[in-house]
């Protein structure tokens, strides 16, 4: 059973910095990508951040410049380092992790990101 274990989310002021972590335990083959995605209040969820297997990266352009998103193959783990945050992104995160054209996906529990102004 595959589990991600997410971590780092909090209270910060407008302007502040958060570290996202996602670790993923259990028995996991060829993992392709691993990302972040977030869901505001009465929003949809959205897409955040992914980093292939390759280190290849896309941003959503409402983060770009501001938030890096960095993997460790060997430690099964994705992190995401959020600087100059704003009352926006405030937002639930979640971790995603998957295969190849998402043969498997897998997503984590979620953690809150509050941005106070």
């Amino acid at each position: 059973q595959v589990q991600l274990v997410e971590s780092g989310g909090g209270l910060v002021q407008a302007g502040g910095s958060l570290r996202l972590s996602c670790a993923a335990s259990g028995t996991i083959f060829s993992i392709y990508a691993m990302g972040w995605y977030r869901q505001g209040p009465g929003k949809q969820r959205e897409l955040v951040a992914t980093v292939t297997r390759s280190d290849s990266t896309y941003y959503a352009d409402s983060v770009k410049g501001r938030f890096t998103i960095s993997r460790d193959n060997a430690k099964n783990t994705v992190y995401l380092q959020m600087n100059s945050l704003k009352p926006e992104d405030t937002a639930v995160y979640y971790c995603r992790l998957s295969g190849y054209k998402d043969s498997f996906v897998y997503w984590g529990q979620g953690t809150q990101v509050t941005v106070s102004s």
